[in-house]
């Protein structure tokens, strides 16, 4: 009795230590980051689709391009693959597809050719978009809901959608706006919008632009049967693929091809708010040039070398104390002066030439009569003091001054 019930304690200290194990056990996290990378094989990464792709085209060969459509290394491959029987594919599964006016001309150049080309990403440049006649309506941001990213594909034999889900992140875009005349719907969102259109040309070939690339995550595709998901939409394009070029270009934004300047270009709202920044310079340039006007050089204005030659000569004789030849040299520089700027006779040192001189000169009359009563004073023999002496000079610098 007493061992049938150590039993029974050791049985329920098990079960015990069982349920705690499990209640303690730590879930694994998975990597949230979505690159869409085919050498990435996390949940996010298309890893799967690229090493798939094969089984899709089984009688493909596979090839690498990291160059612009545009580039000659692309074209180079294109006329080697067209060289050999069988059509090319050209798969582009990148988060964000931002072709230029180039760029898509070429792959327009390589459709027309018979080729087929599959683009899925989240965002598509304006570009491109225009060129197709498309407006996208967006869902809500990467969100996790309880029922998951929901789409659906078409089946080319049954023509009837089938529905796929997962309980990962929920993001994709659908068309709100086509011209049903050359777009043909392969796949819905969960709403019933398509995420996936065909464009036919003539020559067959093809353009998929699919908008909801979770789906081709592993994440996606692994999740229960959803690999199915995978091969409808593939299965859409054409059997007699030989040749499949699985692009790196357009995922490498920082790429030297990839300028800051494509990616302006490649969005409508960003080039048209380029080409306003532009000409609002521009206008700012026009009207500030117009109103500033040209630097006018400063220059100095000349000085009177008169009265500094009255100075240096009147300093020389005030020295010496000969007054009387110092006023001489004073009179004769004046009149000097006088007769070479006023083109006045000075024989007469009269109040009528003192009033001439004024009247030109324009200085004060009553100040050029006592000047030149001066002068007639001391023209007698008579010695002037240096008081007397001083009085003229301040008079002849006044009218040095002013003349």
């Amino acid at each position: 009795m007493i061992k049938t019930k150590y039993q029974y304690q050791v049985v329920c200290v098990l079960l015990m230590a069982i349920a705690a194990t499990g209640c303690f056990k730590k879930h694994k996290k998975i990597n949230p980051i979505v690159t869409l990378w085919r050498n990435d094989k996390d949940p996010y990464g298309s890893y799967y689709a690229y090493k798939n792709i094969g089984y899709a085209f089984p009688n493909a060969e596979i090839k690498l391009n990291d160059k612009s459509p545009s580039s000659y290394g692309f074209t180079r491959l294109r006329f080697s693959e067209n060289n050999m029987k069988g059509r090319a594919a050209y798969i582009i599964i990148s988060p964000h597809i931002f072709p230029d006016r180039s760029e898509i001309n070429s792959l327009m150049e390589f459709v027309a050719e018979g080729n087929q080309v599959f683009m899925s990403s989240f965002n598509f440049g304006d570009s491109l978009l225009d060129y197709f006649k498309l407006r996208l309506g967006r869902s809500m941001t990467f969100r996790l809901l309880d029922s998951g990213l929901n789409v659906s594909a078409m089946d080319p034999v049954r023509y009837d959608s089938l529905p796929f889900q997962y309980p990962g992140f929920a993001y994709d875009n659908y068309v709100d706006s086509m011209d049903s005349k050359f777009a043909t719907v392969l796949g819905y969102d969960s709403a019933g919008r398509p995420d996936y259109v065909k464009f036919s040309y003539k020559g067959g070939g093809a353009v998929f632009l699919h908008f909801a690339p979770l789906a081709l995550t592993n994440f996606f595709l692994l999740h229960k049967n959803n690999k199915v998901y995978f091969d409808e939409i593939f299965s859409q394009m054409a059997p007699s693929v030989s040749h499949v070029i699985w692009d790196d270009y357009f995922r490498r934004t920082k790429d030297s091809q990839f300028s800051a300047l494509n990616f302006l270009l490649s969005n409508q709202a960003l080039r048209w708010a380029f080409w306003l920044v532009l000409l609002l310079f521009l206008l700012i340039y026009l009207f500030e040039s117009k109103r500033k006007q040209k630097w006018i050089p400063i220059h100095d204005a000349p000085r009177n070398s008169s009265l500094d030659f009255v100075k240096t000569i009147g300093r020389l004789y005030y020295q010496q104390k000969d007054n009387s030849n110092l006023l001489n040299k004073m009179t004769t520089h004046f009149l000097d002066y006088v007769r070479t700027k006023y083109n006045l006779s000075s024989s007469e040192l009269d109040e009528d030439f003192a009033d001439r001189l004024s009247y030109k000169s324009g200085y004060d009359k009553m100040e050029m009569r006592s000047l030149i009563q001066e002068f007639q004073r001391f023209s007698k023999d008579q010695r002037p003091t240096d008081l007397e002496l001083i009085q003229i000079n301040k008079k002849l610098e006044a009218f040095y001054k002013l003349a």
